[in-house]
């Protein structure tokens, strides 16, 4: 039975449809973002699953039962969010501990769980700080920990890692996927940054202008975009089409041809499609290469420096690549 489960959910704003007409599932212990810009709808999906916004039309369901007339604190879902929100007047302890206090769970039984989820975070030994005098990755620790410590099925994360430096990011991701990992809790994630939904998705959905585009694995979303959309939005692809696609690959349907996917050569190479080299960008662990095509078209080209780059500005080239990774999309 699924986590989450929309189906043909809409939700309007006046003349807005910030969620238009989406169904998908989200599975038990899965960790599944929504992708997408800014007013793409991802976040009001997020509203709709806690319980603090009702869908316009269409159904939601959590584990199998119908979530229309469920309030938030009737449903088996907590929330962290970007700002953390947390009590600065508390010790990090009593906000962890704050929802258990508000249920009456006995002190010892309360202290017990509040240290057992500060270790988890690995936090355990500022227990009696206040909330000022953590780091931001300190205070988004504590709080995972507060929406963890009830032990919810569904943990929402809207944006949590928006305001952290990005090598703290990057620690935090990895951290994150093996909390999620150990505890076998759903997590549904809302981020912009491909990075984050493709180092921590087992799956992952692209949102566009309150539609979904695609789902998917972050295997699948990268190496076989079926959209324009998803093809420069997740990471960076060569869009052909036209009279260019018919040249390069036999047929008129719109392709896209990731920049790492291509090789280039020598001219006196013997395969190959032939360009110019018309600018290069060096970019320290990787080259841009933009290669003007003979007759007409223009491809990008990404390739890792082992060495200095092989090629300069003007250079007559050769390119190549492989059928299996040319991926048709939608026109």
């Amino acid at each position: 039975m699924p986590a989450v489960e929309f189906l043909n959910v809409t939700r309007h704003f006046d003349e807005v449809r910030a969620v238009d007409d989406l169904s998908f599932t989200i599975d038990p212990g899965e960790f599944f973002s929504l992708l997408g810009p800014s007013g793409s709808g991802k976040t009001t999906c997020l509203r709709l699953i806690a319980g603090f916004d009702q869908p316009t039309s269409g159904s939601i369901r959590l584990s199998g039962r119908e979530a229309a007339q469920l309030p938030p604190y009737d449903r088996d879902v907590n929330t962290v969010f970007q700002d953390y929100a947390l009590f600065p007047h508390m010790s990090v302890g009593q906000n962890v501990g704050y929802s258990l206090m508000l249920k009456k769970v006995p002190k010892a039984e309360r202290d017990r769980r509040v240290m057992e989820m500060l270790d988890l975070v690995q936090l355990g030994n500022l227990v009696d700080r206040r909330p000022s005098q953590l780091s931001g990755g300190q205070r988004q620790r504590v709080a995972l920990a507060r929406a963890l410590i009830n032990q919810p099925k569904v943990l929402l994360l809207d944006e949590p890692l928006g305001a952290l430096d990005l090598k703290l990011r990057q620690q935090m991701q990895t951290e994150l996927k093996a909390i999620q990992q150990r505890l076998g809790i759903t997590f549904i994630y809302v981020t912009h940054d491909q990075e984050e939904a493709l180092t921590m998705s087992d799956r992952m959905a692209v949102f566009n202008l309150g539609k979904i585009e695609q789902v998917g694995s972050p295997i699948e979303i990268y190496e076989h975009p079926k959209t324009p959309f998803v093809a420069n939005f997740v990471g960076v692809s060569n869009l052909i089409q036209g009279s260019l696609a018919e040249r390069l690959t036999g047929s008129p349907q719109p392709i896209a041809l990731r920049p790492e996917k291509i090789q280039l050569h020598s001219i006196d190479a013997e395969d190959g499609v032939i360009g110019k080299i018309q600018e290069l960008l060096y970019l320290g662990m990787y080259t841009r290469y933009r290669v003007q095509l003979d007759p007409a078209g223009e491809l990008i080209v990404v390739e890792q420096n082992l060495t200095t780059p092989r090629f300069q500005t003007g250079d007559r080239v050769r390119l190549t690549w492989q059928s299996q990774h040319i991926s048709p999309v939608a026109s």
